[in-house]
């Protein structure tokens, strides 16, 4: 009875000590199995969610974002922030956004540091600062974001939130403008046109409207109508004025419309 006690006990021990490595060798491995589970379930999230983005169906994918989001997901958080932002899937509220945009925003994420520099721009969802708009802009520019380096450029033309300097300004508009942002293209022809920032280059200024008037933007396309109409900094060719204002008033630009009337007149006057 004894050597029946004592084998029972030497086998119980045994097993608890089977169970304690186990669950030790568990343990050890958990770490990074848990953590490639985690990441494989929020990109699941992230995948369905931007599935039903494409759907529309803006409910379901606030839903997922926000799951993933609360595990620190910061690409989820910029989302989700766009969701509150726009009221698309979720009740519209910028001071949401601005949490989300926030969470993203110190993990790096450029874009959140981007959308979180507008609503500092705009005193959306949060006390207005061009100063934190500024740094905000600076983060993400420096990523490589061409909206931000657009917006830097604003800031330091206009001197909103840092010192006025138009050749820092050019910097900032050049580097987005190289990125195929139309509207740094048409502020970097500009300074080009005006000496703004850089010595005057007409030349240049042509180049950079026609790039972005290239891409449909309308008001590239006028600029560079009334260019070639007024003979300003390129020789008048009324023809290719009335090409320009033609395209940009199928957009409905006014301006367009009335320089396309000019431009046409002038072509019946000089004939070219």
């Amino acid at each position: 009875m004894q050597i029946s006690k004592l084998t029972t006990h030497i086998v119980l021990s045994f097993i608890f000590l089977f169970i304690l490595f186990s669950f030790i060798s568990c343990s050890s491995k958990s770490d990074s199995e848990i953590l490639e589970e985690k990441n494989k379930l929020i990109s699941e999230y992230l995948n369905e969610a931007m599935k039903y983005c494409g759907e529309e169906n803006y409910t379901e994918a606030a839903k997922l974002f926000q799951l993933a989001a609360d595990q620190g997901n910061a690409e989820a958080q910029y989302n989700l922030g766009i969701c509150y932002s726009n009221g698309q899937g979720v009740s519209q509220s910028y001071t949401e956004a601005v949490k989300m945009y926030q969470l993203a925003a110190e993990q790096g994420y450029a874009s959140a540091q981007y959308n979180l520099g507008i609503c500092y721009l705009n005193g959306d969802g949060i006390t207005q600062s061009y100063t934190e708009a500024a740094k905000l802009f600076q983060l993400a520019a420096e990523q490589g974001d061409a909206e931000a380096q657009y917006n830097l450029g604003i800031c330091y033309f206009n001197g909103q939130g840092v010192p006025q300097n138009y050749t820092e300004a050019v910097k900032w508009y050049r580097l987005a403008a190289r990125q195929g942002n139309p509207y740094a293209q048409i502020k970097l022809g500009y300074c080009y046109q005006n000496g703004e920032g850089v010595n005057a280059h007409y030349t240049e200024a042509i180049k950079w409207y026609r790039l972005a008037a290239e891409q449909g933007f309308a008001d590239a396309q006028c600029i560079l109508g009334y260019c070639y109409c007024t003979g300003d900094i390129v020789p008048m060719n009324n023809a290719e004025a009335v090409k320009w204002f033609k395209l940009a008033a199928e957009q409905g630009d006014i301006n367009a419309q009335r320089g396309l009337e000019l431009a046409k007149r002038g072509l019946e006057i000089f004939g070219h």
